[in-house]
């Protein structure tokens, strides 16, 4: 047998391997066309995914890019005892049409991707090509010429199957590639609908529907880091509840039963900024992450609130409050957070925001104004256990104190809480020390066990006085009730209160203001979800006086 003769009876298993081959590959091709990651935000590892699924320059390159060898004795693992040495080295030392890996093996046990395949027959052809150019006594023989048109005859069929394929693959590529937002950018988006209104004695409410929509920019240029840029827009003003406390009208109502989707989700519909973050690794234990606009601390803290926090998204708890311990929310703006993991099961966080680190005026900016410092221990000793320690350290210039992410919009307008807790620096400039603790179990595969407790303590500067602000909750939450991908929940807690206000607390009552919430969140589609949700407030601005309030929510939440 010549050594051509070799080559065609080395190829044409090939070939018909190549035909087999590539059929499944279009289909999964068109799979992939039609299964694009659309339902939740984006991770990094999708990102990635999108960067090598679709690359600038057209080519699909990796670690283990294919490269030209000129001897067979260049291929390491290659052993010449093997039966297939000979003919390996008459495709290499006569046509020079073999490829290696960079790390000069050939790894001839290893199944044959595609691109493999498409690149060693591209080798040979333009091989065989350039030898007939050229005219050179080394020709193809007769033999050979006949045995590769008997082969061509015989895989004709697999031969059309295969350029047919490769020919809708190219097509759909080339949709892919036209259609695509960016070779690094994936775009994933939210919008809430909710129906919700609020009943009792004292209700001056009316039905009200609401929307908010988020758009995230979700960019990694490596594959391990992330930028992220979140466009919002919303028109969900929050429900007008009780300002009385003692007799006392307060300037501003009580934030308890603040729903999630009114998060920074009430600005007209006008289309704002919204989170603005770089978030990179730096080694193997350390992640920076830079925060430019409307920084939270849990965009880098772990919360340990498992199927109810979801970022003040609509596939989490209805309230606010229930998202997570509302001490994170003290504070946020621009800053700077770091992540340390010193161990598998042992994770140190610390953050600095400052919600006027944008404004060069005085007493403004990172370091002259108000500010929010935290730092956290985070123990998950087991994949279905963990707790956390955080300690929370502001300063708030007056009237800017509160439980609303930094967003100083207005005196006592936070997103959890009594309006004595956020009104407490209405006349003063307030320092505040919070420790928080978390804990999340997991007791059942359909059963979530979370709680935490949270304390602040308050000082006001110019008049040297402190209070305490209390709050906790207990959450059980179960997970694929009725249908996977649904969830189930009730939360019993306490929102931030006001309490033994030094000298002043015959002037105001501090009756414990429970919260009570239940939901159910039924999952429609991979991208659509509704969830009913009831909220129960008792003692509503830490005064039992008050009727309590029942709110009712209807949320329809879209995700791509």
């Amino acid at each position: 047998m010549t050594s051509y003769t070799k080559i065609s009876w080395l190829v044409s298993p090939a070939l018909l391997g190549a035909a087999l081959l590539v059929s499944p590959g279009a289909a999964a091709a068109e799979d992939l066309y039609q299964n694009i990651p659309r339902s939740r935000e984006t991770q990094l590892a999708q990102v990635s995914d999108l960067r090598l699924s679709a690359p600038a320059n057209g080519s699909f390159q990796n670690s283990d890019q294919l490269g030209q060898v000129t001897s067979v004795s260049q291929l390491t693992d290659v052993d010449p005892t093997h039966w297939a040495f000979q003919a390996l080295r008459s495709l290499v030392d006569r046509y020079g049409c073999i490829e290696g890996y960079p790390d000069r093996t050939y790894r001839g046990n290893r199944a044959l991707t595609r691109y493999e395949f498409a690149a060693g027959l591209n080798a040979c052809l333009d091989r065989i090509q350039e030898l007939i150019a050229a005219a050179v006594a080394d020709l193809p023989s007769k033999e050979d010429i006949a045995t590769i048109r008997r082969l061509q005859e015989e895989f004709a069929a697999e031969l059309a199957t295969l350029r047919g394929r490769v020919d809708a693959l190219e097509a759909r590529t080339a949709k892919l590639e036209a259609q695509q937002f960016s070779t690094t950018t994936k775009l994933t988006g939210e919008a809430i609908f909710a129906l919700t209104d609020s009943f009792g004695e004292d209700n001056d409410n009316n039905t009200v529907f609401q929307n908010r929509v988020r758009l995230n920019f979700n960019t990694s240029f490596s594959g391990r880091d992330l930028l992220r840029t979140r466009l919002q827009a919303g028109n969900g003003n929050p429900l007008d509840f009780t300002s009385n406390n003692n007799g006392l009208e307060f300037i501003n109502t009580t934030r308890e039963g603040f729903q999630a989707h009114q998060v920074f989700g009430n600005n007209g519909n006008d289309i704002v900024l919204d989170t603005l973050l770089y978030s990179v690794p730096v080694g193997r234990v350390f992640t920076l992450t830079l925060l430019a606009n409307r920084g939270r601390f849990e965009d880098f803290t772990p919360t340990l609130n498992p199927f109810l926090e979801d970022f003040d998204g609509g596939s989490g708890s209805i309230s606010a409050f229930a998202q997570r311990n509302p001490i994170y929310r003290i504070g946020g703006g621009q800053g700077i957070g770091l992540s340390f993991k010193v161990a598998r099961s042992l994770e140190i966080t610390a953050g600095y925001l400052a919600p006027e680190g944008s404004s060069p005026i005085d007493g403004k900016g990172l370091f002259n104004g108000s500010y929010a410092a935290l730092g956290q221990i985070t123990w998950t000793p087991i994949s279905r256990f963990g707790i956390a320690a955080t300690y929370n350290r502001a300063y708030f210039g007056t009237g800017e104190f509160g439980f609303d992410n930094g967003a100083l919009d207005g005196v006592g307008n936070g997103f959890t809480g009594t309006s004595l807790a956020n009104l407490i620096g209405t006349g003063s400039p307030v320092t505040s020390d919070s420790i928080g603790i978390q804990m999340a179990a997991r007791l059942h595969r359909h059963v979530q066990l979370n709680a935490w407790a949270g304390y602040t303590n308050v000082h006001l500067i110019d008049d040297d006085i402190n209070g305490q602000i209390w709050n906790g909750a207990v959450a059980l939450a179960f997970p694929d009730a009725g249908k996977r991908g649904n969830v189930a929940a009730l939360v019993v807690g306490v929102e931030p209160f006001m309490t033994n206000l030094d000298g002043l607390n015959d002037f105001f009552k501090d009756d414990i203001p429970f919260h009570v919430e239940g939901f159910y969140k039924i999952q429609v589609t991979n991208n659509i979800s509704i969830t009913p949700g009831v909220i129960w407030l008792t003692a509503p601005n830490q005064d039992a006086d008050n009727d309590d309030i029942i709110i009712g929510t209807l949320r329809t939440t879209f995700r791509f």
